[in-house]
């Protein structure tokens, strides 16, 4: 194993993190360093985190059958769910099972493990869309304690087709397993699965559906968010450390949905420079790009061998700091994944790769 590193981002234009490149208004900088200068930090959280908790099911407009467990991010929340699942399972008291895509979001495999429960990762096909058939196999064979699905998905920054999302929904509630809907990305993307849940409520009693405030904007508060039927989160709030909410870190995001409308103009700007960075880069000779649903763009250089580490090393050498994914998939030979940013920063990168290239 290795720790998880930060890269460097000094003086970068920096496009590694799929992080919301804009600050808060100046007036807005003033009112929240005001309100959180009068906090009383001698004290540990009260009863003000679950302001927030109703303050997020509002925002999401959580069906009245959910409740909702807050996590110091959504790492802290795949960690929970891995824990709350640590339990012997007949026959024979194997390790519980923990399916999921892949490529996608590292940490679904690294909780498991880490917990000491069985990954079974299932492969996309070669166009980065669900493998169906592979899916239904594993949960069928290995009837698992949680399926995870990224909507969308990390690093691909896809969404997956309705009709294979639905019937994998169902195949988990037949085996007893956890469905977790991640929507991490959900401010820049065009669908929800929380549409298909207040549908069909008593059909996805099994799916839990987890979000995070990191990329609506506050990526340095650290709140993800959990919701589903009372009953799980119920027993998932049972390992739930005490006072993981901090003070600072509730106050903001309660600031941030205060003023939600900042934010939602923010993500418009986001989804609208996706679009100038799609149409840029697909004019670069030698680049393949995905669509996204994300704030983050796929690419594919041409080359052999190390390319894409090539092309890394020579975009941060231009100033421009990207993640280099080529080595966590084979399906993702030669690719770099490139958060979008503001309008300056995507020229600076468009710029950047062609020079590079």
């Amino acid at each position: 194993m290795h720790a998880y590193a930060i890269q460097d981002s000094r003086g970068m234009v920096k496009l590694d993190a799929m992080e919301n490149p804009h600050r808060l208004p100046l007036e807005l900088q003033h009112a929240l360093g005001t309100r959180l200068g009068a906090l009383a930090l001698n004290r540990y959280p009260d009863a003000r985190v679950d302001e927030l908790r109703h303050a997020l099911a509002h925002y999401a407009q959580m069906p009245e059958a959910c409740d909702i467990t807050l996590g110091n991010g959504s790492d802290e929340l795949i960690s929970l769910l891995s824990m709350a699942c640590d339990v012997p399972q007949a026959p024979g008291g194997n390790k519980p099972v923990v399916v999921a895509p892949v490529p996608g979001f590292v940490m679904y495999a690294m909780s498991a493990q880490l917990q000491g429960l069985a990954f079974v990762g299932v492969s996309l096909t070669v166009d980065f869309e669900l493998d169906e058939a592979a899916m239904l196999a594993a949960i069928a064979q290995h009837q698992p304690a949680i399926v995870y699905l990224a909507y969308p998905n990390n690093p691909t920054a896809n969404l997956w087709d309705a009709g294979a999302m639905a019937r994998i929904v169902a195949a988990a509630r037949v085996t007893g397993s956890l469905v977790v809907l991640d929507e991490a990305y959900q401010p820049f993307s065009s669908k929800t699965y929380l549409d298909c849940i207040r549908q069909q409520p008593d059909q996805h009693s099994h799916v839990l559906l987890m979000r995070t405030l990191s990329k609506f904007g506050l990526a340095g508060v650290r709140i993800g968010y959990l919701m589903g039927h009372k009953d799980l989160i119920a027993q998932v709030d049972k390992v739930r450390p005490p006072y993981n909410i901090s003070v600072l870190n509730y106050e903001c995001a309660l600031f941030a949905l205060e003023h939600r409308q900042v934010f939602a103009q923010q993500a418009a700007e986001i989804r609208a420079q996706r679009a100038v960075l799609l149409q840029g880069l697909r004019a670069i000779p030698g680049v393949t790009t995905w669509n996204s649903d994300a704030n983050m763009v796929l690419v594919r250089v041409q080359g052999q061998g190390e390319a894409a580490q090539k092309l890394h090393a020579a975009l941060k050498a231009r100033g421009v700091l990207v993640k280099n994914v080529s080595k966590m998939h084979p399906l993702l030979a030669n690719c770099l994944r490139l958060t979008v940013g503001t309008a300056q920063e995507n020229q600076r990168l468009l710029g950047a790769l062609r020079e590079s290239l």
